[in-house]
């Protein structure tokens, strides 16, 4: 692993997705989304919890779009990723390719 260009560890671990999402930074936008998706989810619960209904299912609505943009966010970047490792594999025949548990 150099860089986000290429962000899967070749040589130091059997895990080569060991820990991708937080050493590849092109994920970093979609974690912070999912954190405010997180903070809108439980501002959601206390405004149903003080029966400010109206704000907590519009709050609800607002964390489940989140939520999905982010997972939609981290699923094209890891599919990149994967693109990423077959075309490094590709280049380097000799390698041998551990399988990822991803």
């Amino acid at each position: 692993m150099k860089s986000p260009k290429d962000p899967v560890d070749h040589s130091r671990t059997t895990r080569p997705h060991a820990g991708e999402t937080m050493k590849d930074s092109k994920n970093m936008p979609a974690l912070v989304v999912l954190g405010l998706a997180l903070v809108a989810f439980v501002a959601a619960l206390a405004a149903h919890a003080t029966t400010h209904h109206n704000v907590g299912v519009t709050l609800g609505c607002i964390s489940a779009g989140l939520f999905i943009v982010s997972l939609g966010w981290l699923l094209i970047e890891h599919l990149r990723v994967r693109k990423v490792e077959d075309r490094w594999y590709s280049e380097h025949p000799d390698a041998q390719r551990q399988r990822p548990s991803s």
